[in-house]
């Protein structure tokens, strides 16, 4: 008994000898520009926001404080009792 034959004549579940092939374009110069561009775009993003963040947190440490604080000597050096 063979299997039941489809509209083309060909056996069902068989792959047509010439099966349609997937043509894709070749990738050029100006496509890889414009995803070195949203690369480049995404990570400043990701700066800005980290950068952001970063100074609505503050200071890590206690006590931490910049250079150019009020009641700071200017050196750098907040005294921390060190020394």
């Amino acid at each position: 008994m063979s299997a039941p034959s489809g509209p083309t004549g060909e056996r069902a579940g068989s792959v047509p000898a010439t099966a349609p092939a997937t043509v894709r374009p070749a990738p050029t110069v100006l496509s890889a520009w414009y995803g070195t561009a949203a690369f480049l775009l995404l990570l400043a993003a990701v700066f800005a926001a980290s950068y952001a963040v970063g100074t609505a947190a503050g200071p890590v440490a206690p006590g931490l404080h910049s250079p150019d604080a009020p009641g700071q000597d200017g050196t750098g050096h907040g005294g921390g009792g060190h020394g």
